[in-house]
């Protein structure tokens, strides 16, 4: 057996996206209840492939494979499927698994395992816990209760354990709760700054032997006396070696501490919805909106119970705290000042051709480089992206995007169900803006057209006559057109429909929103 070391926090990679989780968790729920067997593994591995969250090299290399691959519509046979499986072998081993295929399905399930959200061994049954049945359930909602998802991530991370059953580490912490409390150090002292944690300070709590938030800032504290907040990555790198009392820089290097360590570490821990960013992502804090959210965390799981048995620990992941979900029953905050602020901060600091560049980004599904914008997901990001792109190309277009925001103005999520993404308005014309990533036939149709004209029809009776909607989508798919043409003839809404590149050229050409109503017309 491997012998335990402290190491740096490490979270799976391998499902960079929290989105992704629902998905992979619906690919093996078929499956719960029965014993995990090898040929099981088969099964979901089938599954995956079949859902495209896992594609193996094989597909991109065969044209018919590659087109099915391309095509939402398109789905591959079950021969096709194994003919991907045996002409993609692969060269992996995880700790109680086979080589190949069996290890690779532990790769894709341990992170969701470490979170609670599943408990599985070879040889017995498979089970989806309450949080990972209440995860699949939010997001199968219409529209997807993206609060519920929020609060099942921080039900998990103020949870989650560093020398938890399945790590072999012998760091001592839990990481958010521990993040929390050293953060509120720091608010608490007044001769700091009042922002947070720097990200070049992250690092250091990644490394953490223990769980004494106070030494923490402490430490921290006098690193900013020392170099205030100049410090370099090798200052920093250095500092964690110490800590880690390790000097194995050929294990331990100093990109993976000092940055791809630290991206991971943000975008699990503001999967809480309890942090923001702050100084153009220099800064990591709490997010105020949520304070009540947060003190209970501090206060209530920073000293933890440590488990021994991975059932024990999973069975105590999978419950739900419910009192974190009484906390949140409170009075709604109105975001639209903040969120407004910061668009219009947005959409003058960032250039258009810099807004067209990430947009492009976000429907290709690539990451993006920007600091602040590669920690927001990809639905959210579009929005975010699409409304900037608005007030930046339609002078005196007053443009309310429904996201839902941190307290930085920051977009956490999308708008929910029962309003248009993005509401515009001018002297002319009311708009509604609706833009997705999903490129699919029905998800088109039956998500966003029919309830774009149900949202025309009741703004034509509550506000004006004069209103029409934009579909943006990666993809246009040929009956998406053919379903806005069949609206307009049967109700009189007017929806126009355009792919990224159509919106981009439109938003390069017109001078008023209203302007693209004829714009497919002219072109």
């Amino acid at each position: 057996m491997a012998k335990s070391k402290a190491k740096p926090l490490s979270f799976s990679t391998t499902i960079r996206n929290p989105e992704r989780i629902p998905n992979f968790l619906n690919c093996i729920l078929p499956f719960e209840g029965k014993l995990l067997t090898s040929q099981v593994i088969h099964e979901v591995v089938k599954s995956v492939i079949r859902a495209k969250e896992y594609t193996p090299n094989y597909i991109k290399k065969q044209p018919k494979l590659n087109s099915i691959l391309l095509n939402d519509e398109k789905t591959y046979s079950d021969n096709e499927l194994e003919q991907i499986i045996e002409k993609s072998p692969q060269k992996h081993k995880e700790t109680g698994f086979e080589y190949g295929w069996d290890s690779r399905f532990d790769t894709w399930y341990k992170m969701i395992k470490e979170f609670g959200f599943i408990k599985y061994s070879m040889n017995k049954p498979i089970e989806i816990t309450q949080t990972g049945h209440m995860l699949v359930d939010a997001y199968n909602e219409d529209p997807i209760n993206q609060k519920k998802i929020q609060l099942v991530y921080l039900n998990a991370l103020m949870k989650y354990q560093t020398n938890n059953p399945l790590r072999k580490n012998l760091n001592e912490n839990v990481p958010l709760p521990f993040l929390l409390n050293v953060i509120q150090f720091f608010h608490n002292d007044p001769n700091e700054n009042n922002a947070g944690i720097a990200r070049h300070e992250l690092p250091i709590l990644i490394c953490w032997r223990n769980n004494d938030a106070y030494e923490a800032y402490k430490y921290i504290k006098n690193i900013r006396k020392e170099v205030h907040f100049q410090a370099s990555d090798e200052y920093i790198y250095e500092k964690c070696l110490e800590i880690l009392e390790n000097d194995n820089r050929k294990y331990l290097k100093s990109e993976k501490i000092c940055h791809e360590a630290v991206d991971e570490y943000i975008r699990k821990m503001r999967m809480s919805g309890l942090l923001s960013l702050r100084g153009n992502g220099r800064f990591l804090d709490i997010n105020s909106f949520e304070k009540d959210l947060a003190d209970y965390v501090m206060n209530n799981y920073i000293n933890y119970s440590k488990f021994s048995s991975e059932n024990d620990y999973i069975d105590y992941m999978g419950t739900v705290d419910k009192k974190i979900i009484q906390i949140e029953d409170k009075e709604v905050i109105d975001f639209s000042d903040i969120r407004k602020k910061t668009l219009y901060k947005y959409a003058s600091e960032m250039s258009k051709e810099e807004i067209i560049k990430e947009l492009q980004i976000v429907c290709d599904k690539k990451e993006s480089k920007n600091l602040i914008l590669r920690f927001i997901n990809a639905p959210t990001r579009l929005e975010f992206l699409t409304s900037i792109a608005l007030v930046q190309n339609y002078d005196g277009l007053d443009v309310n995007p429904n996201y839902s925001v941190d307290d930085e103005g920051l977009p956490i999520f999308t708008a929910s169900g029962g309003f248009a993404d993005i509401e515009c308005y001018d002297s002319d014309y009311d708009s509604y803006f609706e833009v997705t990533l999903m490129c699919g036939r029905s998800e088109q149709v039956n998500n966003e057209i029919i309830p774009i004209s149900r949202h025309l029809k009741e703004a034509k009776i509550s506000r004006r006559n004069e209103s029409f909607s934009v579909f943006v989508a990666p993809v246009i798919h040929p009956d998406t057109k053919e379903a806005a043409e069949w609206q307009k003839k049967k109700y009189g809404v007017e929806i126009i429909t355009f792919n990224i590149h159509e919106f981009i050229s439109a938003l390069n050409t017109t001078k008023k929103a209203s302007n693209l109503r004829s714009f497919q017309e002219i072109n």
